[in-house]
């Protein structure tokens, strides 16, 4: 067994059936980036003082997405299949690297972080990236980099604000 299987094995154990379905909620709310691009369009419609911010919660969401995506058609790499780990949710493809749910939210909490705190926008794209392992469908190694390439777009996203106000 490698590491990183003996760990999803782990994690799917401690989350047990609670923690499942509290993962596959939050998983569907990031499908396709969709549940942060929506609320970053609503945000920008209600509050018009940060508008910008909430522009930037869509774009850092989407170019992370668009990203990890890319990043996937090159890579290849398939989804766990182990028959010690269960695969509690369906996806929309079979390739895992990166994780484009955990990329896209990441790059939200970013975007988000002024707005939110860091310990809050942390615990965001934390739980989703050990959501993605807990239901099987990635390895570690898929949610750590789709972090570092939410943390990428995220900061562009918030560049991108913060010099458009100068």
């Amino acid at each position: 067994m490698t590491s990183e299987v003996a760990l999803m094995v782990r994690l799917q154990a401690a989350a047990g059936r609670p923690g499942t379905a509290a993962a596959r909620a939050y998983s569907t709310w990031g499908e396709h980036a969709f549940g942060w691009m929506g609320l970053g369009l609503a945000g920008a419609l209600v509050d018009a003082r940060r508008r910008r911010d909430w522009l930037a919660v869509t774009g850092g969401a989407f170019l992370a997405h668009g990203g990890a995506v890319v990043i996937k058609r090159v890579v290849r790499r398939r989804r766990p299949f182990d028959p010690r780990v269960e695969v509690r949710v369906p996806t929309p493809s079979d390739l895992s690297f990166p994780s484009a749910h955990t990329s896209s939210t990441t790059a939200a909490a970013v975007a988000l972080a002024p707005m939110i705190g860091a310990p809050a926008a942390t615990g965001l794209a934390a739980t989703m990236a050990l959501g993605r392992v807990a239901l099987g469908v990635h390895y570690p190694s898929d949610v750590l980099t789709g972090v570092a390439v939410g943390v990428a777009a995220g900061t562009i996203a918030r560049r991108c604000v913060e010099s458009a106000d100068r």
